[in-house]
């Protein structure tokens, strides 16, 4: 059932008196514990109401795998709306400029955008990048094997190895690289210090906007800098979108990768037996990749909300014209319906259609380069130490605070 949109479109329109709003404090979890207020929306089996610790108001809450695809691919559901308006939100700040961003936009515009970035985004691209990475990965662990054991993998391997990658598929001179890890880390970790989480991101926009420039004046052959530089010279993106596509990639890849590989490694350092397992069987890490990207709960809260843009019935509720709809992957990944006991770590789920990179028309651009490097750093440290292990005990593993994306501060290891 739907409806024309209403006149107060613009506001965002006030729970009835009997709805429950579910606060949701966003607490610091630890390992790879999974929210239980997730847990609990779960067990809700429709739409919820929720309030976020910053910005204004509340908004719908999508939990189930099938009411989350329904939600992020419905086109009365909008992005674009999102822009100039404060709606609750895990952030206290946009992450990315609002105004040319590929994550504040809709087909068909979104649908151009994307088409741009997709020509960096090959298999013939991704096949030319793989020789690098393996040996960008295999120079780290060569110094931290002089380093000696036991040593932090987030240091040495976590940290570098995913700045490197990006850095090469955009083609960033090795000049520009210093201290970007650190700036990706700041921007994502917005809630302690908001202010210096913004003046981190204008840092990186300003080596970008920088980057670009050097792309018009030497061309790379495919890069992602010289793809978007082109484009935007032929005008099929503007220059404020060239900047926004590069930075959101740049610092997406440099600290979500840094983090959910962590994540992996980790989770495999604490189930034995499925680490055994990949040691005897290495050609199932393609597929335990895949597995551990739908088990681990690899943020916290929720990412950017859509607004309806007309009266929508969804998930057992009536979306108002106007409100706000969060959709959470995190939780669509551990449905029931969806995936027989999933809680479990279980590589032999076979090709699962989880989330972890998104759904819908919204889906992460950048998961093919996601994937190839978490194939790598899994493969490459099952082959090269067969004795790895925890430094100390899982419990003395200190996790980040106050940031989007879950991960370990450090993770000292033996071999």
């Amino acid at each position: 059932m739907t409806s024309e949109p209403r006149a107060a479109f613009g506001l965002e329109t006030e729970p009835a008196s009997d709805e429950t709003v579910h606060c949701w404090s966003l607490d610091d979890l630890q390992g790879l514990d999974f929210d239980p207020f997730l847990s609990d929306r779960l067990r809700d089996g429709r739409a919820t109401r929720v309030q976020l610790p910053f910005g204004e108001g509340s908004a719908w809450l999508m939990a189930r795998y099938a009411h989350v695809k329904a939600a992020t691919t419905d086109p009365r559901f909008s992005r674009a709306e999102l822009v100039g308006r404060t709606v609750t939100s895990s952030s206290p700040h946009a992450i990315a400029s609002q105004q040319a961003s590929l994550n504040y936009a809709d087909p068909p515009r979104l649908n151009d955008m994307r088409r741009v970035v997709a020509r960096a985004f090959t298999g013939k691209s991704m096949q030319k990048l793989r020789p690098a990475a393996q040996r960008t990965a295999d120079s780290l662990l060569d110094e931290m094997e002089r380093h000696g054991s036991p040593a932090d993998l987030v240091e040495h391997l976590h940290g570098p190895f995913p700045l490197a990658a990006v850095a090469d598929l955009l083609g960033m001179d090795q000049d520009m690289r210093e201290g970007m890890t650190s700036w990706a880390n700041l921007i994502m970790t917005p809630g302690p210090a908001p202010e210096r989480s913004s003046d981190a991101r204008t840092t990186v926009r300003e080596c970008v906007v920088d980057l670009l420039a050097r792309r018009r004046e030497e061309p790379g052959d495919d890069d992602l800098a010289g793809v978007l530089a082109a484009a935007s010279d032929a005008g099929e993106i503007t220059e404020p979108e060239a900047v926004s596509l590069a930075t959101a990639i740049l610092v997406s890849g440099a600290h979500a990768v840094r983090n959910n590989s962590a994540n992996m490694v980790y989770a495999l350092l604490t189930h034995p037996r499925q680490l055994e397992r990949l040691r005897a069987e290495p050609d199932l890490i393609p597929q335990a990749v895949d597995e551990l990207l739908r088990y681990i709960p690899h943020r916290s809260g929720v990412g950017l909300p859509r607004i309806a843009t007309q009266d929508v019935e969804i998930a057992g509720v009536v979306v108002r014209a106007g409100e706000a709809v969060y959709s959470s992957y995190l939780a669509a990944n551990r449905d029931p319906e969806a995936f027989p006991d999933p809680d479990a770590l279980d590589f032999d789920r076979g090709p699962i259609a989880h989330m972890a990179f998104g759904n819908g028309p919204h889906h992460c651009v950048g998961s093919m380069l996601a994937r190839m490097e978490s194939e790598i750093i899994v493969a490459t440290l099952l082959d090269r130490y067969p004795a790895l292990a925890l430094a100390v005990p899982p419990e003395q593993i200190e996790w980040q605070t106050g940031g989007l994306i879950r991960g370990p501060k450090a993770l000292p290891v033996s071999w």
